[in-house]
C-alpha cells in the first residue's frame, strides 16, 4: 500500500515481471494477506550528523544533514552505498560504523565532498553552481514494502541576488537502480530559473555517455583499487536537453518553468554486485529504463 503521508491509501502497488508487448491479469480476492519480505526501507539517521540513508534490494544512498555542515568533512550532494546483498544493511552498517570495508555485503567508497555527487540537482546561474546548505528538515511518505519515499526541505539561499527555497521528494521501488527524484523550487519571481544536475567526476578516465536527445547522461567510473567500479546515471524524461562538462561534474542543464516541478531519475550500479559488471552493460540498463519511462504499463481495472 502506498500512502504518500497520507492516513487514506493511496495506491496499491504490486510486484510483477511482465514482458514487452506481455500482459499480466491479476485478480484481488477477499483473505488475510500473505507476509511480504520489506525490500525497500529508509530513515533519518540523527546519530550520524542527520544522514538521510534509504535503500532497496539492488542499491543505497544517503543524504547530508544540518550536523554535519560544520564539520571539516561536510559533504553536499547524493551519496552512494554500493551493495551485492538484496538483503536489507543500513542498520547494520550504522550500527558498526565500520562500512568502509566490504564484509561481502557491500560498502561506501564514493567520495562527494562538496559536490553534487551522484545526480542531485542546484540552480546554475553565470556558470557556477549555487549550492544550498544541507537539508534542514525530513518527512517520510511511505517505507516499504516495494516503495519507500520521503521529502528533504532545504532552508532559503541566494541564487544570484533570487532567494530560493527547495523540497526535494525521493521515492525508491524494489527491485530498481532508479531513484525518482522531485524538486519544488520556490522564488518571488515567476521567471525561469536555471539549474543543473550533476555527477562529479573522477581525475582518472572514465566512459561517459551523453544523450542529449533522449536525456540520459551515464558515467562507468574509473577503477577505485579492489573496491571496483561504480556506474553513475542521470534521467529526465523526454530528453532534448544541454549536456556539458565542467572540471568538477557532468552535467545536465534544465529549467525550472515558473513554479513547475523539474522530475527526473538518478541511479547506480557496481561492477561488483554481479549484475551489471561493464560500461556496455550499464549503458544497456540506461536505455532500457528509459525506455520504460517513455512506454509505461498500462493498466487497466475492471
Amino acid at each position: 500500500m502506498e500512502h504518500k503521508g497520507e492516513v487514506a491509501i493511496q495506491n496499491l502497488l504490486v510486484q510483477i515481471n511482465v514482458k514487452a508487448k506481455g500482459t499480466a491479469k491479476l485478480l484481488i480476492v477477499a483473505g488475510k494477506p500473505a507476509a511480504i519480505t520489506k525490500k525497500t526501507y529508509g530513515r533519518y539517521v540523527p546519530e550520524r550528523y542527520d544522514d538521510f540513508a534509504w535503500e532497496n534490494d539492488k542499491v543505497a544512498n544517503r543524504m547530508y544533514g544540518k550536523a554535519l555542515e560544520t564539520r571539516k568533512d561536510n559533504a553536499f550532494g547524493i551519496d552512494i552505498w554500493v551493495k551485492r546483498s538484496s538483503k536489507l544493511v543500513i542498520n547494520d552498517w550504522y550500527k558498526t560504523g565500520d562500512y568502509h570495508t566490504d564484509h561481502g555485503d557491500g560498502m561506501d567508497y564514493y567520495s562527494v565532498g562538496l559536490t553534487l555527487g551522484a545526480g542531485d540537482i542546484a540552480p546554475y546561474v553565470n556558470d557556477s553552481v549555487y549550492y544550498s546548505k544541507n537539508y534542514h528538515n525530513w518527512k517520510v511518505l511511505d517505507n516499504g514494502p516495494l516503495r519507500t519515499s520521503f521529502q528533504l526541505g532545504y532552508d532559503e539561499w541566494n541564487v544570484a541576488g533570487k532567494p530560493v527555497k527547495v523540497v526535494k521528494t525521493i521515492s525508491l521501488d524494489a527491485g530498481s537502480h532508479f531513484n525518482r527524484i522531485q524538486a519544488d523550487y520556490t522564488y518571488s519571481d515567476g521567471a525561469d530559473l536555471p539549474a543543473v544536475i550533476g555527477i562529479v567526476k573522477r581525475a582518472e578516465p572514465g566512459v561517459i555517455l551523453m544523450d542529449e536527445k533522449q536525456g540520459i547522461m551515464g558515467y562507468w567510473e574509473p577503477e577505485h583499487g579492489a573496491d571496483g567500479i561504480t556506474g553513475v546515471a542521470t534521467i529526465i524524461p523526454g530528453g532534448k536537453v544541454k549536456m556539458n562538462t565542467d572540471k568538477v561534474h557532468l552535467l545536465t542543464h534544465t529549467l525550472v518553468k515558473g513554479k513547475e516541478q523539474v522530475v527526473y531519475y538518478n541511479g547506480s550500479a557496481w561492477s561488483k554486485g554481479n549484475e551489471i559488471t561493464t560500461a556496455n552493460e550499464w549503458f544497456k540498463h540506461l536505455d532500457t529504463f528509459n525506455q520504460k519511462l517513455n512506454q509505461p504499463l498500462k493498466v487497466n481495472v475492471q
